[in-house]
């Protein structure tokens, strides 16, 4: 008994050592961490100069892509609707959403030592997360337009005005940069280790739990519940819209009337299961000890190609946009014949 117990204390002496000589550590580690390493896509030389290429045309085309949809929209007056008021707006969304991430991943692929300070790692993380909140918002939005639309075709004119329309936009943008401070404030509390390579092409917050030097529990769980909280609130809400929507078309006596109904209201669907599909994989589950390789490619899905795939999207499947974007390239090539400047 008289051993036990004295090893009992023995053991108790040599974890105290312990945890002062880690806090000590910590204290050092913590206070010299002022940058990070975006590991990215550690392969060869010539494997980063061929991705720099693709993402490079990736990033170009996303842009041409929404900036021709909000362009077809804003000289267009056949498109001055709520509806594709909103789809401008969105993509404006888009061109400033994959703008957050692909620069520097671009820069990455041609930096040998791929730094990003501890600021502009936040600050990254802070606008990423918040252009995508944003995202999930306008969404929902343009789910409710197509409900009223549909469902209360009497009563739409009176409440989806075009100022309306414009307030609830702005209240997304709003809503979108105030929702996720918190998270962001409380990982950007974490003591940091000296280790401060970050396996990901951006500051995403699965990585950054892992670099801290001490278990963070109470902030993986927070991070959770906002991200379950966003999803699956703006996802019932979609969810519901579409069902009404869907039960609505069926009751439409003719098969020509429920395919041009429909039509407006899949191209949207296509766009919510791409980016809600990606979206859940990475961010509702606890981050710590999912496998950082998995992450990494379903965000480069969600933030890079769906800001590429819904430009084609809402223009393949929508005729109205059709017409007005051959009508925007007519004018284009008819602005530039050389004889329209003499």
């Amino acid at each position: 008994m008289a051993f036990n117990q004295r090893e009992f204390y023995d053991t108790q002496l040599v974890t105290s050592a312990l945890k002062t000589n880690k806090y000590s550590h910590l204290k050092n580690c913590s206070s010299s961490v002022s940058k990070f390493i975006l590991l990215g896509f550690p392969y060869s030389w010539g494997i980063q100069i061929l991705l720099f290429s693709i993402f490079s045309g990736t990033y170009i085309l996303t842009l041409i892509g929404n900036l021709c949809i909000i362009c077809a929209v804003r000289w267009d007056p056949q498109l001055q609707t709520p509806m594709y008021i909103l789809l401008a707006s969105f993509s404006f969304l888009e061109i400033w959403f994959i703008t957050s991430t692909v620069p520097n991943m671009l820069a990455n692929f041609l930096s040998e030592t791929k730094i990003i300070s501890f600021s502009g790692c936040f600050l990254q993380f802070y606008f990423f997360f918040s252009l995508g909140t944003t995202e999930t918002f306008f969404l929902s939005v343009m789910a409710f337009d197509r409900y009223l639309a549909i469902c209360r075709p009497l009563h739409y004119p009176t409440v989806m005005t075009v100022q309306r329309c414009i307030r609830m936009g702005t209240c997304c943008w709003v809503c979108g940069f105030l929702y996720f401070p918190l998270p962001i404030y409380l990982i950007s509390q974490l003591p940091f280790c000296c280790l401060n390579k970050i396996d990901h092409f951006l500051c995403d917050p699965g990585p950054l739990i892992q670099l801290s030097c001490v278990p963070a529990p109470a902030t993986e769980i927070i991070c959770a519940i906002y991200n379950s909280v966003l999803i699956f609130s703006t996802l019932i809400f979609i969810t519901s819209s579409y069902i009404l929507v869907i039960r609505a078309v069926l009751r439409v006596p003719s098969a020509e009337g429920r395919h041009k109904t429909f039509s407006t209201c899949s191209s949207h669907l296509a766009v919510v299961s791409l980016f809600y599909g990606s979206l859940m994989v990475v961010y509702v589950i606890p981050t710590a000890g999912s496998a950082a390789g998995k992450q990494k490619y379903v965000t480069l899905f969600y933030s890079v190609l769906t800001p590429l795939f819904n430009p084609l999207i809402y223009s393949l499947r929508n005729n109205e946009m059709k017409k007005a974007l051959r009508k925007l390239f007519r004018t284009v090539r008819f602005s530039q014949r050389p004889g329209r400047n003499l």
